[in-house]
């Protein structure tokens, strides 16, 4: 638990800038574009993982953190769903097509996190570092690269995901049906059951895409804290350098 803390809790006083300059720290030579060199490693790393974790066949269908269930609307269905014959089946179908449709789109995001990670500031980069959420007020937190990502690319993460879950809900991914289809089916059959007040009718394509995203960002602070945690777990020169050096300058 010591140790955890004192990697996350980065005393300021460590580092300064000078416009875009960083004065090395001590004796660990530790320059301004190695910092930065290092916190993109991490931000890279730690994207790669979250993105091949999600992207792979039941990345997201079979992780209960992440896996996307029937939008709010639904709910009423859920109520009914034994008067539906074979209502069970056609709801799993389409939560199925959701998740398919969503680790189909999971690739795409990685491109969108290169051109966020490679235009970090030196100053975002030690603020970054030493844990301060800039999309959060400043205040300390420990995914705050999570954060800076998040603030950075997710309009461009929909403007990826929403075309690619809108694509992959019209391919045909369970059997003869489209999960847009299994989900029409699906409404469609509730709706002749109920009054006219009762009736769903919803975005599946919208919803998908902001659930996509919550997995996403989940996944991706997740690996930051693996990072901070303990950075000499990753064989990588850089990242042990960078974040050690942050734990080792604590222990002065």
């Amino acid at each position: 638990m010591k140790k955890i803390l004192l990697l996350l809790f980065v005393p300021s006083l460590l580092f300064f800038t000078a416009c875009d300059e960083l004065t090395d720290v001590s004796d660990g030579q530790l320059s301004s574009e190695e910092i930065i060199e290092g916190l993109k490693a991490a931000l890279n790393k730690g994207t790669d993982t979250s993105t091949v974790i999600l992207s792979a066949s039941d990345g997201y269908y079979k992780d209960k953190l992440v896996k996307i269930l029937l939008p709010p609307e639904a709910e009423q269905i859920l109520e009914y769903i034994n008067y539906i014959p074979g209502g069970d089946a056609m709801v799993e179908d389409v939560v199925l097509g959701i998740n398919r449709s969503a680790e189909d789109a999971a690739k795409d995001a990685k491109p969108i996190f290169v051109d966020a990670i490679t235009g970090i500031t030196i100053e975002e980069g030690l603020n970054i570092l030493q844990g301060k959420n800039t999309a959060k007020n400043g205040e300390f937190d420990s995914t705050a690269a999570t954060g800076y990502l998040k603030s950075r690319t997710y309009n461009d993460l929909v403007g990826a995901y929403a075309p690619k879950i809108g694509a992959s809900l019209d391919k045909k991914l369970l059997g003869d049906l489209t999960t847009n289809q299994a989900w029409e089916k699906l409404t469609n059959t509730y709706n002749l059951l109920v009054s006219a007040d009762k009736r769903v009718n919803t975005d599946l394509g919208e919803f998908c895409t902001e659930k996509a995203l919550d997995g996403l960002f989940l996944k991706v602070g997740d690996q930051e804290k693996r990072i901070r945690k303990n950075p000499f777990e990753w064989a990588s020169d850089i990242l042990e350098k960078v974040f050690g050096f942050v734990y080792e300058a604590t222990q002065q």
